[in-house]
């Protein structure tokens, strides 16, 4: 009985559909790393260097005492998670364009092609996690038990960048200028979110309140509360899963209603 039911199990929609993922985001990967040397080393690389860059500027040459101590943990916490949603959303502007003749070929559910990018992207941000860690360990940060909350974190920002994905894949097959409007949107989205500072440094200017309505506010905050728990504020948490959710409905509705008109452009 078992032995016949495993096999109709594995035949579901969703066995497929999971089968399928995995399969895409493995070959995604084994491409991107395939040719380099370094491999790993380059999902590391550019945030370490970017990290960098910001904690020479913030606390060697202005002395400024945004965020807190110490910086490159603090860093880290927010940059590191930013490269993923940066990373998936840009990915996400050819994700239908650049598989045309594979998409129009197969059957397979045509969302696929977006959730592979925020999963493998997801994976290297895994992956660059022992970077935080190692300099956790550097620097005497110390990690608190609130360091479970990066289970629900990354459940929120899987969402939200599912369904700025869905939203953003389709609508570039008839809009091309939207790529380059997304790239820029994410440049200024970078400084719109408590990256190289925290939600409280926004009281300073009375931007807390606006600030909190960035769903990446709250999901960066529940990153941060493993080293510094006073980032963590309930509130913009709150925001940023209502948030999510919205986003990622408004995807699946984008989604389905430019499908066919998506498969007839490309």
């Amino acid at each position: 009985m078992s032995a016949e039911g495993a096999p109709r199990r594995l035949r579901s929609p969703f066995a497929r559909y999971r089968q399928s993922l995995w399969l895409l985001t493995v070959r995604d990967l084994r491409v991107r790393y395939s040719t380099s040397v370094l491999g790993y080393f380059w999902s590391i690389l550019d945030p370490l260097v970017m990290a960098g860059i910001y904690w020479f500027i913030f606390t060697q040459v202005f002395s400024r005492g945004a965020g807190s101590q110490p910086y490159i943990v603090f860093l880290l916490c927010a940059l590191l998670p930013w490269m993923w949603f940066n990373g998936a959303v840009s990915d996400a502007t050819r994700a239908y364009i650049r598989e045309a003749k594979l998409i129009r070929s197969t059957k397979i559910p045509r969302t696929i092609w977006v959730a592979r990018l925020v999963l493998s992207k997801g994976i290297e941000f895994v992956a660059s996690l022992p970077v935080l860690i190692i300099f956790g360990i550097i620097t005497g940060a110390t990690l608190h038990w609130q360091a479970v909350y990066f289970i629900p974190a990354i459940i929120l920002q899987t969402i939200l960048t599912m369904g700025v994905g869905l939203i953003v894949a389709p609508l570039v097959v008839f809009f091309r200028d939207l790529e380059r409007a997304t790239k820029l949107t994410l440049r200024f989205l970078f400084y719109a979110s408590p990256i190289i500072y925290g939600l409280p440094d926004l009281q300073r200017v009375g931007l807390e309140f606006i600030g909190s309505f960035n769903p990446l506010a709250g999901i960066f905050s529940l990153y941060r509360a493993a080293y510094f728990p006073e980032q963590l504020d309930g509130y913009p948490v709150v925001i940023a899963a209502l948030m999510s959710l919205i986003i990622l409905a408004v995807g699946i509705l984008v989604f389905t209603r430019t499908e066919r008109a998506v498969l007839k452009e490309i």
